[in-house]
């Protein structure tokens, strides 16, 4: 049987994402007799180049064609409007069909708009994979018309208007997990952080872990962390803020340090960077806090939720389809950050429902999420436009 060839664009650089974590799981997981990946990489390889060696995987950089980008990620190396159409587009279809691609597969923005028509005039398959809000322009008004099959990480994120029914092509596909079943001693990890911070072992410790963008609210986790300080005043409170931020020069970690100041929260605020693999330092803390809105569906929750770390999130976006409030972690109001205080205080003073709500979320995200479950439904999809291929 002949391999289905499907082409995964990314941009390269410094930023390693969750949708980089979620497309590069599939890929390593792929059957190999039935499916040939081919990854390329825009612009140059940096840190998200080694991190795809480092998964065993191989891929090419991409100096031409240049690529169309929004302006808060545009670079010097991008194309205009009209040289993307009148140069990038013919450059995309003859490496397409040079490379005898059969399926492109687009993960986030800025690849969506760079491939979606070479893919078309290419007479290739195209899946748009959705990784934002309802009301993204793309997936509003070019996905309709361009994509053979829109895949969606929630309910959530569906288009609230597209220029085009949508309902044969739209389907949820959550992003994978690799719910490794040997998870770190929480006890262990949460010694070792108040260790390497040099804080009292019985520190609370509370997390935001992805990278600092607007949507995720790094600003509002530091305010958080204030209101739970604040009702909880004879125990050390402090905030691990892991990751970077996704746009260089957006200036957000200078932001929380700042807001941190304000607040007279600095001595208990931490900028701890990116971890790789991030379970042992999500495993050590008292809370994972989810302070963003408009998110699809993030990736640290469910990641949290396995390793038995409860999770306090915004009631918005993705969060409500994967936390019954008060069972499997909870939810607070997303424009209060002193909502985020009560359930933290009740987590650190009742062991017992600590316990319970870690035991609930580990049995109901391992009946949802394993990487294996995303596999099939994504393969499926790809089997199912290969069968329409002519």
């Amino acid at each position: 049987m002949q391999k289905l060839r499907i082409f995964y664009p990314f941009v390269g650089g410094a930023t390693i994402g969750g949708s980089h974590v979620s497309a590069l799981g599939l890929i390593r997981n792929l059957d190999t007799e039935r499916y040939e990946p081919v990854i390329a990489l825009h612009r140059e390889a940096g840190a998200l180049g080694a991190y795809i060696s480092d998964m065993g995987l191989s891929y090419e950089v991409l100096e031409t064609p240049r690529i169309i980008a929004p302006k808060h990620s545009r670079s010097p190396q991008d194309a205009s409007l009209s040289g993307f159409l009148l140069r990038s587009v013919p450059q995309m279809v003859r490496y397409l069909k040079r490379n005898k691609i059969d399926i492109v597969h687009t993960n986030d923005g800025r690849m969506h708009g760079s491939w979606s028509l070479p893919a078309k005039l290419a007479g290739c398959k195209f899946i748009w994979h959705h990784r934002q809000g309802p009301d993204a322009k793309g997936a509003n008004f070019i996905a309709p018309l361009l994509a053979d099959k829109i895949l969606s990480v929630s309910e959530f994120s569906r288009p609230e208007r597209p220029i085009r029914g949508i309902d044969s092509k739209f389907q949820v596909v959550r992003s994978p997990f690799d719910l490794d079943p040997n998870i770190p001693d929480r006890a262990a990890c949460h010694k070792d952080l108040c260790s390497e911070l040099g804080l009292p072992e019985d520190a609370v410790l509370l997390a935001y872990f992805g990278v600092l963008n607007d949507r995720k609210r790094p600003v509002h986790f530091v305010e958080a962390l204030r209101a739970v300080r604040d009702v909880m005043p004879t125990r050390p409170v402090h905030g691990l803020i892991f990751g970077k931020v996704e746009t260089e020069g957006s200036g957000l970690d200078q932001a929380c340090v700042e807001r941190a100041d304000a607040l007279g929260v600095s001595a208990n605020l931490h900028m701890m960077g990116f971890r790789d693999p991030p379970a042992p330092a999500m495993a050590g803390v008292d809370a994972l806090l989810i302070t963003a809105l408009d998110e699809p569906f993030g990736r640290t929750l469910i990641e949290a939720m396995h390793l038995g770390t409860p999770v306090v999130a915004t009631r918005h976006g993705g969060n409500p389809e994967a936390i019954v409030d008060g069972e499997t972690g909870f939810l607070v109001d997303p424009y209060d950050a002193n909502a985020f205080a009560s359930p933290v205080l009740h987590l650190t003073e009742d062991k017992t429902l600590s316990d319970r709500i870690a035991h609930a979320a580990q049995k109901d995200v391992r009946g949802k999420y394993g990487l294996d479950i995303h596999v099939a439904q994504t393969t499926a999809v790809y089997d199912t436009l290969a069968g329409g291929m002519d």
